[in-house]
């Protein structure tokens, strides 16, 4: 077993923490917005992500992200120099939005550094999109752009578990919203699904003795096409039986203090460990 370190990059949906909108229209008072620009909020949140850290065999640390969305620059800016994140080894996309391969022309700052392309793992099925919205990475399509671009390394995965910089991946497939997959990803004994509106049985299964469960859960009460409800996930919970589990992909109707302080109440009501997960926040599993 290796100690890894795993780093919340972004906790937050697609639109992000703070609405634009809540800011600058004068009819509207969002509590949760106006915090979130106050430094520090845990109220701040960037398009759902991980950093995974863990020693490599020479000792030298690898850095994989998992999702590169459209804030992901500015994830990196922000988290990237206070964990001494000084290499991007490998990202793993979990499907093919905006708010998971939005990012991906930002990395071009790594591979003109490392002068040599970054391994992209990415659904088999989600290729075809990827290649539409980023036609100018994709192998031979780059020469025709006016500067430089990322050198990117797609390697593709399906069902089967995969292996990055020594680390087991297993896909976890999911549903996010009728007639769309998305995969999670299983790494040692964390579960990580971070987008999703329903959990077939047979990825139950592949949850099932997670130490802990990292679930979407995009708001309160009011239920979504394609994202769990805080209520919805917390049945996630009470059905998948891990030993812990962070909530991650809120919007702006969740306010992270008084929202945490009712899921710590979870513990002795119905003895689950859930909290709302949040930008920068890191800890240390075994892989």
């Amino acid at each position: 077993m290796v100690s890894t370190r795993v780093i919340f990059l972004g906790s937050g949906t697609s639109e992000g923490v703070p609405r634009v909108t809540c800011l600058t229209n004068p009819d509207v008072h969002c509590a949760v917005c106006t915090d979130a620009v106050r430094p520090g909020s845990k109220n701040r949140r960037r398009n759902t992500s991980l950093l995974i850290q863990r020693p490599g065999n020479d000792g030298r640390v690898r850095n994989i992200v998992i999702d590169a969305g459209k804030f992901f620059y500015e994830s990196a800016i922000h988290w990237f120099p206070p964990f001494q994140a000084h290499d991007l080894d490998a990202v793993v996309l979990t499907h093919a939005h905006a708010d998971a391969a939005g990012g991906l022309d930002d990395l071009r700052d790594w591979t003109n550094y490392r002068r040599h392309p970054v391994p992209v793992f990415t659904p088999r099925k989600d290729l075809k999109v990827i290649e539409r919205t980023h036609y100018y990475l994709m192998p031979g399509k780059n020469k025709d752009s006016a500067g430089s671009v990322a050198r990117l390394e797609f390697q593709l995965y399906d069902d089967h578990p995969f292996v990055v910089e020594g680390l087991k991946f297993t896909p976890l497939t999911v549903e996010h919203g009728r007639g769309v997959t998305a995969c999670g990803l299983r790494f040692g004994n964390v579960s990580y699904v971070p987008d999703t509106s329903h959990i077939p049985d047979e990825t139950a299964r592949l949850i099932e003795g997670s130490d802990l469960l990292i679930i979407d859960a995009l708001r309160p009460t009011s239920t979504h096409g394609s994202h769990l409800t805080i209520e919805q996930a917390i049945e996630q919970v009470h059905r998948l039986k891990p030993r812990r589990a962070l909530l991650t992909d809120m919007a702006h109707d969740v306010d992270h203090e008084p929202c945490n302080k009712w899921l710590r109440s979870l513990r002795e009501s119905d003895g689950l460990d859930v909290e709302l997960a949040y930008d920068g926040m890191a800890f240390k599993v075994e892989t």
